[in-house]
């Protein structure tokens, strides 16, 4: 039978035990936490997540006086091919709600173009530590309203490279799409898409990310650029895994009848680790 120093001393272990337990778990979770944001920095990591990214701009049209929300629905999914290499796939759905942007139409509301990418990507980085995948890129008709989407099927090449450096992550993201067939009556397509991205993810899971979303219209010889400053943080609502975070975008160009100024971008991520 233990005495009365005995007890206290296995009291007093228990005790501390679970105090160890109560502060090795933050410790533990903000690290798996740090890995998913740093994983999120990276478009062909192998890790299943669904964003929802919600923009808000302004000042479109020939007047402008219109507005736009455009919710990117974009699931990510990788898979597993051999030893050695991984697929990716990358799906961006928008679904827009749009006023006076289009002169006499009043307002829109609906899904637009799906635009759908397929990454072939090394499991491992290169000697030089780059991360890279390439592929295929595709413009797919799926609009609800023709002044929604462009009418036309289109194909071409996507590739992204970039480095993960300590707490750094960057590179580029780029595709090149040509229309091939669709609505004669409307315009061909043949644009190019550029992404260059730098983030800073901290031992807290918090990103801080500035990006270029560049589009140059080769038919109209017009760019759209939007710079975009965003900070995101992985949280635990209950059993699921997400990354909240939200931003600014500001239009360094964009054609007569685009958005002109400060935008607005929210995004919330469901993460599905292995």
């Amino acid at each position: 039978m233990m005495n009365t120093v005995e007890r206290r001393l296995s009291c007093l272990a228990v005790t501390m035990s679970g105090v160890a337990v109560q502060l090795a778990a933050p410790t533990a979770w903000s690290q798996d936490a740090e890995a998913l944001a740093k994983q999120l920095a990276n478009p062909v990591a192998s890790l299943i997540s669904v964003p929802f990214q919600l923009n808000y701009d302004t000042d479109l049209g020939p007047g402008d006086n219109g507005d736009r929300y455009l919710l990117n629905v974009q699931p990510v999914i990788p898979f597993d091919l051999n030893e050695d290499w991984n697929l990716i796939s990358r799906t961006i759905v928008p679904i827009l709600s749009q006023d006076d942007v289009i002169p006499g139409e009043g307002s829109q509301s609906g899904l637009g173009d799906v635009v759908q990418s397929l990454f072939f990507s090394p499991k491992e980085p290169t000697a030089n530590g780059w991360i890279w995948g390439a592929g295929p890129v595709a413009l797919l008709p799926t609009a609800t309203d023709d002044l929604l989407g462009a009418e036309k099927w289109g194909l071409g090449p996507t590739a992204v490279a970039l480095r993960q450096d300590g707490a750094l992550t960057y590179g580029a993201l780029a595709n090149h799409i040509w229309s091939f067939a669709g609505d004669d009556d409307r315009r061909d397509i043949s644009a190019t898409f550029l992404q260059p991205f730098l983030s800073r993810t901290s031992p807290s899971a918090t990103t801080y990310t500035v990006n270029l979303e560049s589009t140059y219209d080769w038919k109209a010889e017009e760019w759209s650029i939007p710079l975009n400053a965003n900070v995101s943080k992985v949280l635990s609502l209950g059993e699921q895994l997400v990354s909240v975070g939200g931003g600014l975008r500001y239009w360094l160009d964009s054609p007569a009848a685009g958005p002109e100024g400060l935008g607005v971008r929210l995004q919330l991520t469901l993460l599905f680790p292995k």
